[in-house]
């Protein structure tokens, strides 16, 4: 055990010294900033998940008028309904209950109630179709004021956008606001990282046992330790490095959302507004400047009614037992060839699961309940993506419970494969390895 531990330091402190850590821990979190940016604004999916939306409508505006759109369907319900299912939307047949208050016509907000964080292509195709029967109300208006006259000109002031403000409702029955977009986010977020880390890592461990064969250091060092000591300290000291830094970001961010909260209050936000509708309206750029500070507060306040402890607990454990996973089956194919060039014809078969549940991202984050993100955030080669981009979303129980203790049985299983593979590869030179061989390596006693 404690030549495991002066491995593990020793492949930690090389790691943690190096100038290409500092630089990566420093730079990686603005990389990844502009690259979700990108990615998100190239993306497209359709959602196919069927839902039932209740729709009360205070202004009897769209009594009749909201049609079925793909996959979702609206039942009116009356106001007495409403007030049952307002408290008690966990127990319903429906998704969500949409509420269209009496003044819409004017204040151009909506709410949308769910127990659910509600999918961005959801709550952007509902907005859609309340803005625009709005709009085509406000024109018909016109027409009938005016008639065709000068038409152009005043359709120009038809042009409308709701706002639907989304509430989650939690066990305990009370509603919090919630927001797909940071969701959405956090999901594409929390599943790439852990993507980038466990690729990263695991692929440092192989190079790091294919380096030590090659230059046939590895025969003086398993001369006083055992194979699987061996292994075992450079996975799980790789895995600190990844946690340091992971631990250094996210020391970062609490810093960085606890100075914001400081300067964004909700009662300096108040007072700020009061200030400006005080002077004068010619004050264009401090108006700008109180909108962007009730933006950056509502961000805030939406980020901090995420289940943070759940995601943080999930990401460690995806991260740590998708890591050891990865790693291990990585290390065994460093010990099992001599070059480049074999190494990549076997981590491919390797990797691919993890490549493809990055692709699964955005089906995952745009329909958090379908089959696609279900089964994706079961199999233990995709879990440990798949799931963290369900769970700002919020996952079952039983789903979380049975997709983490598949992934301890895969991790054990790839631990067990690993070390046979490792122990017998580790000192063979010269041998083109194949899968008849792997297996057969298998089968040896130890």
């Amino acid at each position: 055990m404690n030549k495991t531990i002066l491995i593990l330091q020793q492949e930690y402190l090389k790691r943690v010294k190096k100038k290409s850590f500092i630089i990566l821990t420093l730079l990686v979190p603005i990389l990844f900033v502009g690259m979700f940016a990108l990615i998100i604004a190239l993306s497209v999916h359709d959602d196919k998940q069927e839902r039932t939306i209740a729709v009360f409508d205070e202004s009897i505006l769209f009594l009749g008028e909201l049609e079925e759109e793909e996959f979702t369907r609206y039942h009116f319900i009356p106001k007495a309904e409403y007030e049952q299912l307002k408290s008690n939307i966990r127990e319903s047949e429906f998704y969500a209950l949409l509420y269209i208050p009496e003044h819409i016509y004017t204040s151009n907000s909506a709410q949308l109630i769910s127990e659910k964080q509600v999918p961005i292509e959801l709550s952007e195709q509902i907005s859609r179709k309340l803005s625009r029967f709005l709009e085509n109300s406000k024109r018909q208006k016109i027409i009938e004021e005016i008639g065709i006259d000068d038409l152009e000109e005043r359709l120009a002031g038809t042009r409308t956008s709701i706002k639907l403000n989304t509430l989650k409702v939690t066990e305990t029955g009370e509603a919090k606001k919630s927001s797909s977009g940071v969701a959405f986010v956090a999901s594409y977020a929390m599943g790439f990282i852990i993507y980038f880390f466990v690729f990263m890592y695991g692929a440092m461990v192989m190079r790091s046992v294919m380096e030590e064969k090659k230059n046939r250091i590895v025969e003086v060092i398993i001369s006083s330790v055992k194979p699987f000591q061996l292994m075992s300290g450079k996975i799980i000291g790789t895995a600190l490095v990844g946690l340091t830094q992971v631990a250094i970001w996210v020391l970062l961010g609490v810093v960085g959302i606890v100075v914001a909260q400081s300067f964004f209050t909700p009662e300096s936000a108040q007072q700020m507004s009061q200030s400006l509708m005080e002077s004068r309206q010619g004050m264009g750029p401090n108006m700008q400047q109180m909108d962007s500070q009730n933006q950056v507060t509502e961000v805030l306040e939406l980020i901090g009614n995420l289940n943070i402890p759940l995601i943080l607990f999930a990401f460690v454990f995806y991260f740590l037992a998708g890591y050891l996973m990865y790693s291990s089956l990585l290390g065994a194919v460093g010990a099992a060839v001599d070059n480049d060039e074999d190494s990549q014809q076997m981590v491919f078969p390797i990797t691919f699961p993890l490549i493809l549940s990055i692709m699964l991202l955005f089906p995952i984050a745009r329909n958090p309940e379908g089959p696609v993100a279900f089964w994706g955030s079961i199999i233990p080669f995709t879990s440990p993506v798949a799931m963290l981009a369900r769970v700002p979303y919020g996952v079952p129980a039983w789903e979380l419970l049975l997709s983490m203790a598949l992934l301890i049985l895969a991790t054990v299983g790839a631990i067990w494969v690993a070390a046979k593979i490792y122990k017998t590869g580790l000192l063979m030179y010269g041998k083109k390895v194949s899968l008849k061989e792997l297996i057969k390596w298998l089968t040896y006693k130890s």
